[in-house]
């Protein structure tokens, strides 16, 4: 397991629950052009530990934070998963909106879609459907009491049971950060994109290839070459790594001759 955390700039982008669905369903995807007004992040940069626990990482977060905008003038956003400890660390250590990442509200209601109809049918797709609009519209109090009712009136049991109830409890906890409809309003960022590809293009992609096996150490090593490398600063690493390697390995008889 990883910790890993992406600081980034973005524009504000005002978006309606429409829109956002659009993104996220089959059945509207957006046009080329559509997909072309969504603002980048700028100036990204990339952590990554499998050794560092996550208040030390956080704590290189806020630096970086602080360094960017030291006179706190930015509207500054954190995107979480429902993790409760790592909730509790951000809140304490950011000054912060923390916001539930919707790609985690996205896969529970998929759970309770299935609950209710077949995997990968038409009905299953407009349930979901249906639940994300009413929760980016504001209305998470409408779907955790809708998930409820339906326990009692269907009488349902066992797995099917255990899901809803798990489900519910989850938008429950985190109902506080799911102010969608005022986070669409305001421009801010709703999903932990930039985040999920760091973990995708930075630990996946590398680390969990067929047949490896890795030393912590090694790994360690390996994911902070390659955090330094997608945050666009390998070029600068490199011009500090080469004369303190050569330090190391021949002190005070060597030295290292210009370019």
């Amino acid at each position: 397991m990883a910790t890993v955390a992406v600081v980034f700039t973005r524009a504000p982008w005002a978006r309606t629950p429409q829109q956002v669905s659009e993104c996220l369903f089959p059945a509207a995807r957006r046009t080329r052009a559509d997909r072309a007004a969504a603002p980048r992040p700028e100036n990204k940069r990339v952590w990554a530990s499998l050794v560092n626990s996550k208040s030390a990482v956080i704590e290189e977060v806020a630096a970086e934070m602080d360094r960017r905008d030291p006179a706190g003038r930015l509207t500054r956003i954190a995107l979480t998963d429902g993790e409760r400890a790592l909730q509790i660390r951000v809140k304490s250590k950011l000054r912060v909106t923390l916001i539930l990442d919707l790609m985690h509200v996205l896969e529970k209601l998929w759970k309770a879609a299935y609950v209710f109809h077949a995997e990968g049918s038409l009905e299953a797709d407009l349930w979901a459907l249906a639940r994300t609009l009413r929760i980016l519209d504001g209305g998470v109090s409408q779907v955790i009491k809708g998930l409820r009712q339906s326990i009692t009136k269907r009488r349902l049991s066992g797995t099917h049971l255990k899901t809803l109830q798990a489900v519910a409890g989850y938008f429950s906890k985190n109902r506080s950060y799911m102010r969608y409809d005022e986070y669409l309003a305001n421009g801010w960022p709703i999903a932990s994109g930039p985040v999920e590809g760091a973990c995708k293009n930075l630990i996946k992609d590398r680390m969990e290839r067929s047949g490896m096996r890795w030393t912590e150490a090694m790994a360690e090593a390996l994911v902070k070459l390659r955090a330094i490398f997608l945050s666009g600063d390998f070029d600068r690493y490199w011009d500090f790594h080469i004369p303190q390697d050569q330090q190391r390995l021949h002190p005070a008889r060597w030295t290292v001759v210009p370019k």
